[in-house]
């Protein structure tokens, strides 16, 4: 048995707290940034977008990861609103889909500012703001820079970021006993012994699956997988919905092994048909994205890497 006995706050002093999970998720977050600037240099896409569309797709993953905890809990938050704000908890699916979106979306906005201000839209527009105003804007690096830019392309940029990004935040999880699992006599299983992990609480210091590193192993598989076929699929886009639907299938029977902290044990928290709300989320976006391969990916034939772009990346990175 693998035994753990670290204390799941890193340090605390009154309202201020930090815990392993918060600190591992910054690095995650941080270590996907700059990832993702890294490699857009080698992809021809300016390190300005990915910053920009970083802040919003960031702060939209916050709120997602919330919003979808909540939902979740809804039976408990309900009792008590206040909580919502106050109490711990998020979801990963929600930071994921929710960051996507407020990615995608910041892009779509620039662009459409950018028609406006061009006049290709609202030609009264284009009179009221003045050519001061107009100028102004069309002449800033940053529309030129989005004006033709594809959200597929930055987006399979991140897939492989964000599978090494959720790895490095659920070391956090591990050290907490987060995400409590199912019981084990498996010689891997997880013994926690710190009287504030919720693991220890949930079952004192019997051994319970990791079911945490079991997704973590599962991301290094999909990020093996991903970054084989980086270049191979057309049109921009696929290689994320490839990534989302292969972590979902994982995610989906992993679920079945966590269980819900105060639920009879070897329970999860059951939508209904025996399944979680992660299992449902995990159903929907297979749904998706499985059509969505089968229809628009296709194969192609990965770009030969002249030598002088070989010397230009590697100079930039």
């Amino acid at each position: 048995m693998i035994r753990i006995g670290i204390d799941p706050m890193i340090f605390q002093a009154g309202v201020f707290a930090l815990s392993w999970h918060g600190f591992f998720t910054f690095v995650g977050v941080a270590a996907a940034v700059v990832l993702v600037a890294w490699w857009a240099r080698r992809e021809h896409i300016d390190p300005d977008i990915v910053y920009s569309v970083a802040v919003w797709a960031v702060l939209s993953g916050i709120v997602g990861a919330k919003i979808v905890h909540v939902i979740d809990y809804w039976d408990v938050y309900s009792q008590n609103p206040m909580q919502i704000f106050s109490r711990a908890g998020i979801a990963l699916y929600g930071a994921l889909l929710f960051g996507f979106l407020g990615g995608a979306g910041y892009i779509l906005g620039r662009k459409l500012l950018g028609r406006i201000y061009a006049g290709e839209m609202w030609p009264w527009f284009k009179k009221l703001v003045g050519q001061g105003v107009r100028d102004g804007y069309l002449k800033g690096t940053m529309y030129a820079k989005f004006k033709e830019f594809s959200i597929g392309h930055l987006a399979d940029v991140t897939a492989p970021a964000l599978l090494i990004a959720q790895t490095i935040g659920r070391i956090g999880d591990i050290i907490n006993g987060e995400h409590v699992a199912r019981l084990t006599s498996l010689p891997w299983g997880f013994v926690y012994s710190h009287p504030d992990s919720p693991s220890y609480q949930a079952f004192g210091l019997n051994a319970s699956h990791p079911a945490i590193a079991y997704e973590m192993l599962w991301n290094m598989v999909v990020l093996g997988i991903i970054w084989k076929l980086r270049g191979r699929l057309a049109p921009p886009g696929m290689l994320f919905a490839l990534y989302l639907m292969l972590y979902s299938l994982g995610r989906f029977f992993i679920q079945f092994l966590r269980i819900v902290p105060g639920s009879p044990v070897g329970s999860n928290k059951v939508w209904f048909a025996g399944l979680s709300e992660a299992h449902i989320i995990a159903l929907i976006v297979m749904a998706v994205t499985v059509p969505l391969l089968a229809y628009k990916a296709r194969w192609v034939r990965p770009a030969p890497a002249t030598a002088a772009t070989e010397r230009r990346a590697k100079s930039r990175g």
